[in-house]
Formats: C-alpha cells, sequence, structure tokens
C-alpha cells in the first residue's frame, strides 16, 4: 500500500539529529582546535562523513525496504527503532574504536580514553599507525568497489563503455584480487623499509575481511528465504537477518571515514546522521512502495568508494588533504545523481512523445 506522505515528513527526524549532529560537530572542533577555522572544518567533515554514509548506504536502504515488507508490523517497528541503536552505536562507534585498538595495540578502555581525554596523544598513534590503517582501509575498499564493477550480471551501466570492460574483466576468475594486489605491491616499494611489512600484513588482512564479510553476505542471501520463513512466525529471525546485514553494509562506510578523520567521536557523529537518513530511506521505499528511482547513484557511490581507496592508499605515501578527499566523493556522487535525473526526465519525454 502506498502513502501520499511527502518525502519532507519522512526526513522529520533525520533532519533534527543532523541539526544536532553538526552542531556537536562545531563543538566539538571548537573544543579540540580553539579556533573558529577548526569548528569549521570539523563541521564540514561531519557534513561530508553523514553525505558518504547516505549514498553508500542507499543500497541498504532498498535491501532492508525489501525485507521489511515480509515482517510484521510490530518487527518493523523493532527494527526501525531498536535497529538503528545497534546500527549507530554498535557500528559506528564500536568498530572504530575497534580499529583503534587492534592497529594501535591499546585496549579498548584505553583507547576510549585517549579519545575523549588525550586526543594529541591519541592522534600521535594514529598517525603511526597511518600506514597500516590506510593498506587495511584501502584494500578492503578497492575489493568493495571493483566486485560491484567486475559483477557479469549487473544490467544497469553508468559510464557504458569503462563498465562494460570491466564486465569482461569479471570472467577471469579472481582478477580484482589480482589488481588489488599489484597495487599493494607497488605501493609497498615506495614505503621505507621499516614500513613494508605491516603495510603488506595489513593490506591481506583487509583482503581476508573483505572474502570473509562478502561470503557471509552470500550465505545470507542464499539462505534469505529460510531466515525470512522464520522471522514470519515472530519476526526475530528476519530482524537479525536485517542487523547482520547492515552491518556488512556499514563496513566500508566505518572504514572509507578514517580516509577524511582519526576523531572517533567525529566519526561516529558523521556516520550516525548519515544512519538516520537510511532509516528514513527506508520508511518511504516501504511506504511508497518505490525501490530505485534514481538508477546510477550507487554507481556513483561505487566509484566514490573507489576514489577513496585510492586516496587511502596515496595517503600511505604523502599527506592528502581532507577537503580534496571529501570533495571528490560528493563530485561522483552528485555526478550521478544528476545524470539519474536527466535519464529519468528522458524517459518521460519519450512516454509523452509517444
Amino acid at each position: 500500500m502506498t502513502t501520499q506522505k511527502s518525502p519532507l515528513a519522512y526526513l522529520k527526524w533525520a533532519l533534527i539529529v543532523t541539526a544536532i549532529g553538526l552542531g556537536l560537530s562545531a563543538w566539538l572542533g571548537w573544543e579540540t582546535e580553539g579556533t573558529l577555522g577548526g569548528a569549521l572544518s570539523f563541521l564540514l567533515i561531519g557534513l561530508v562523513l553523514a553525505a558518504l554514509e547516505i549514498a553508500l548506504s542507499f543500497d541498504n536502504a532498498i535491501v532492508n525496504a525489501n525485507k521489511l515488507e515480509d515482517m510484521t508490523p510490530v518487527w518493523q517497528r523493532r527494527f526501525l527503532t531498536w535497529g538503528i541503536l545497534i546500527a549507530v552505536f554498535g557500528m559506528r562507534i564500536v568498530f572504530p574504536l575497534l580499529i583503534v585498538t587492534v592497529f594501535a595495540w591499546l585496549s579498548p578502555l584505553e583507547a576510549l580514553r585517549m579519545a575523549l581525554v588525550a586526543p594529541e596523544q591519541y592522534s600521535h598513534i594514529m598517525h603511526q599507525s597511518h600506514s597500516s590503517i590506510a593498506a587495511f582501509g584501502g584494500t578492503f575498499l578497492m575489493m568493495v568497489s571493483l566486485t560491484f564493477f567486475v559483477d557479469e550480471d549487473k544490467s544497469v551501466d553508468w559510464l557504458k563503455g569503462l563498465e562494460c570492460r570491466l564486465k569482461k574483466c569479471g570472467s577471469v576468475r579472481g582478477f580484482e584480487i589480482a589488481l588489488v594486489l599489484i597495487i599493494v605491491i607497488t605501493i609497498s616499494r615506495f614505503l621505507p623499509e621499516y614500513k613494508q611489512n605491516s603495510f603488506l600484513f595489513s593490506a591481506i588482512m583487509g583482503l581476508l575481511v573483505f572474502t570473509l564479510v562478502d561470503g557471509l553476505g552470500t550465505f545470507l542471501d542464499n539462505s534469505n528465504k529460510a531466515m525470512l520463513n522464520a522471522g514470519a512466525k515472530g519476526g526475530f529471525g528476519a530482524f537479525m537477518y536485517l542487523e547482520v546485514l547492515d552491518a556488512s553494509f556499514s563496513f566500508d562506510g566505518v572504514i572509507g571515514a578514517f580516509a577524511l578523520t582519526s576523531n572517533i567521536i567525529l566519526i561516529a557523529i558523521g556516520l550516525g546522521v548519515g544512519a538516520m537518513y537510511v532509516r528514513s530511506m527506508t520508511i518511504m521505499l516501504v511506504e511508497k512502495g518505490t525501490l530505485q528511482h534514481f538508477r546510477y547513484l550507487e554507481h556513483g557511490a561505487f566509484y566514490s568508494i573507489f576514489a577513496l581507496s585510492l586516496i587511502m592508499f596515496m595517503q600511505s605515501l604523502w599527506h592528502v588533504p581532507e577537503m580534496i578527499t571529501g570533495g571528490v566523493g560528493l563530485m561522483m556522487i552528485g555526478l550521478a545523481l544528476f545524470s539519474s535525473i536527466r535519464h529519468n526526465r528522458r524517459d518521460d519525454q519519450q512516454m509523452t512523445g509517444s
């Protein structure tokens, strides 16, 4: 059943959370840097993180909408309330903390203490482990993007010449893994010798984690019918399915956030704001019965992921300004959105012309 509610009505709570989140971002910048420029910088990064999370999770909203249609109204409400709390406080706060814990060799409590009360020391440790984080995140992100583009079953192409060639490469088994490893090995050759081993080890771990996450997603897709049948009796099975699926979708956004900032509180704020829009989009897609209107937006998100992966690799060699990092992603997504709108208008003109 469709509804006549306006898009703005669906975005009410997301807009409220945005105002609070951006205000907190600016305040955090002022408290951290002590300058107006610092406040504006944190405000911009928070906005870019939210926009990146929204773009990367657009397909997440579509999948959520598909599954929610088969759930009872009670479990739909539980997922849209409890589920969003798990998504924000679990993947967007605990997981970044875990990344810092692993790469900085700290206990979780010590990492959290540094993030809250000793940001200078925390930033110093993050800087020392930056090449490892860049290798891990860059590898994971590049695998995410390449897996999308080499998929031979992908029916919609945005940049047809490039994407058709990439789909042909998908017939070569392991093409994307070989390409990523070639890039990783090449980058490592330009690093100081004492950093090469940790860089290569982190890249391999990123590849391993992607393989595990991708395999988990395939397993969940294959067992979708059984899970939803279990959920039809009470909804718990479908609820857990969506939570694990949301964690898998959130993984690339959390990793990509470290290309913009190492401040774990700012990451949590920005990604949490973005997660609220994903929730609003999910509700709108379910109630309106429209799952996909902007056909190229997902393509723009994956081009943005690929750009982020390259930038993270380059950050192992030299500093890339955060404005460039965020700007490239927003440009990709904006172009994809523009192309989608133009495609829709062309279809409307053809229908009215006929």
